[in-house]
């Protein structure tokens, strides 16, 4: 998985397009990720005591991989990420202009 916590991103897909914001939890078993700030469900909760209120209550639901695109710190745009092998160091780039990420 190419992408990490952290990472800067945005969203080429969906209701949620067009929209940026940083990973905070990485799925690699689904290909998932959670974005700050994106792809925000409300859940309705029944009180369980009497006396008490029920709630709403709002939750960040994963998106898949394929619908997140790195964002590069060096270009600013939109990306692929690749790898880049020096000896036995495998560090991340990006596709577009080349540099380290």
């Amino acid at each position: 998985m190419k992408l990490k916590t952290g990472d800067t991103v945005t969203i080429t897909s969906g209701k949620e397009k067009g929209k940026k914001g940083k990973i905070t939890k990485v799925f690699p078993q689904g290909l998932k990720v959670i974005v700050e700030g994106v792809n925000i469900k409300k859940r309705h909760r029944k009180p369980t005591k009497s006396g008490e209120k029920g709630q709403i209550i709002e939750k960040q639901n994963p998106i898949a991989l394929g619908n997140v695109r790195l964002i590069c710190v060096k270009c600013n745009k939109a990306t692929r990420a690749g790898y880049k092998m020096e000896g036995t160091n495998k560090t991340r780039v990006c596709k577009k202009c080349g540099q380290e990420t």
